[in-house]
């Protein structure tokens, strides 16, 4: 269900749409469906139909298994009204497992056993014990502990409200009798709306049995309704992502502070300290280290790099790629395109885009490498860059094997620097190198003895 304009969020993005640890909150939703290998997915839409339909149909990996299927809720008349608007697209011989678009936590593991508790022929509820249940709906229970209704907090009596076990709002329910039962909903209540819970009520009078999963995890069951509630779901993923990864052998300086918005794999003996994010798909060798607030998307760092603190790594669709032993930054910013090779030094202040960097090169300082080609052991000076744009075309720079590059240069492509190559510092070279040349282009220096520096004419 993903119909719900989400008020209290103060946004004009679709509740549902909201991103938790870098993905909309209906992903985490379709992810866990496809998961459980579901065979069709029906999004109930509504507020932002349009906008949350695009969002669902562009979803990748996990939902990619499934039959995708959109059905409208205009207007909003309840949660039964919503499932209501899913029937015509739901087989009559499989089982309905009934999720809401903001609750973006729960695990596959926990619905799977809400099915098994269903068998195909009964009606299954996960249920939560909560220590202050205002404003849930109350698990009824007879004598025997079989489940008889869901009282709505606002329909509970004043004995229902002291129920401490609450509906999830998640079931698992043949569809066949989902379809009888949604048929006979009504909307007399306090709030006038068509309650999916008061299927449970003729379960009961059909005969059909209805069981409770109850779960003590309140996190798996958390829904999204404001900003506060969005962040307090944020920190709790992110704090079992990094007891998850710790528990895989990673150490971190501290769990509280990692941001984890995508897939980040690690290999033995990784280190991580403090305020790092890591964004889309990160792959981290064995041992590497990454120092803190650094910012880490799309890029795999080979066995033994060391990443210092403050560096910007986004590799976005063509990935960046640091070879073992490579050490990266402080202050570095590594772009789309970016192949370090083995034992490479990107130092502080230094820029590459769309270059590939051969073992052993180094560039340390306050530099920019775009759309270069750089040989072994490569020695490129402090504030040299390569002007790779013309203003209409980018062109390629190559710098072969063994060349150093003086501080204050500018090679302007498409030039290449022939191999073993020496570049004098403040040089602007526009015409590629001989192997093994000396190149020196610049303004010849001029010494004028005594000149006076101008001064400052005093003030009337």
């Amino acid at each position: 269900m993903a119909a719900g304009k989400g008020t209290r969020m103060k946004s004009r993005l679709p509740k549902v749409l909201h991103p938790l640890a870098g993905r909309p909150l209906l992903q985490h939703v379709l992810d866990t469906a496809g998961a459980l290998l579901a065979r069709k997915v029906v999004v109930i839409t509504g507020h932002g139909a349009i906008e949350v339909e695009a969002a669902c149909a562009g979803g990748t990996g996990a939902t990619a298994g499934f039959d995708l299927n959109f059905v409208r809720q205009e207007p909003q008349l309840g949660t039964g009204h919503a499932v209501q608007q899913a029937v015509p697209a739901l087989a009559d011989d499989g089982v309905v497992v009934v999720l809401s678009g903001d609750v973006p936590l729960t695990q596959a593991d926990t619905l799977l056993d809400v099915i098994r508790a269903s068998a195909g022929n009964q009606l299954a509820l996960l249920t939560l014990e909560q220590a202050n249940p205002t404003g849930y709906g109350r698990i009824v229970r007879g004598a025997d502990g079989a489940v008889q209704a869901i009282v709505e907090h606002k329909d509970a009596s004043e004995s229902q409200r002291q129920i401490t076990e609450i509906y999830s709002g998640i079931m698992a329910v043949p569809a066949a009798a989902l379809k009888r039962w949604l048929a006979r909903l009504d909307n007399k209540n306090a709030q006038n709306e068509y309650y999916l819970t008061d299927i449970v009520k003729f379960a009961v009078t059909d005969g059909v049995a209805v069981v409770g999963h109850k779960i003590t995890d309140a996190v798996q069951v958390a829904g999204v309704n404001s900003p506060v509630q969005l962040a307090e779901l944020e920190r709790a993923f992110q704090l079992r992502n990094a007891h998850r990864l710790m528990e895989e052998g990673v150490r971190l300086a501290d769990p509280a502070r990692i941001d984890v918005r995508g897939d980040l794999l690690c290999a033995h003996d990784v280190s991580i300290d403090v305020n790092c994010v890591f964004m889309g798909q990160v792959n981290l060798g064995e041992g590497v280290s990454i120092g803190a607030n650094c910012v880490i998307a799309n890029a795999v760092i080979e066995a033994g790099a060391v990443i210092h603190p403050f560096t910007h790594i986004d590799g976005e669709k063509l990935g960046v790629t640091v070879g073992e032993g490579a050490l990266i930054g402080p202050f570095a910013r590594l772009r789309p395109g970016a192949r370090l090779g083995a034992e490479v030094h990107i130092g502080n202040f230094v820029e590459v885009k769309n270059s590939t960097l051969a073992k052993g090169a180094k560039a340390n300082h306050l530099a920019y490498l775009g759309d270069a080609t750089v040989g072994e052991r490569v020695n490129y000076g402090a504030g040299s860059i390569t002007a790779n744009y013309d203003g209409a075309n980018k062109h390629r720079t190559v710098i072969e094997a063994d060349v150093h590059v003086g501080s204050n240069c500018v090679l302007v492509a498409p030039v290449t620097i022939g191999a073993g190559g020496t570049i004098g510092g403040g040089s602007t070279i526009t015409k590629s190198t001989e192997p093994g040349a000396l190149s020196v282009a610049r303004g010849k220096q001029v010494n004028i003895a005594n000149w006076a520096r101008p001064a400052k004419k005093p003030k009337a």
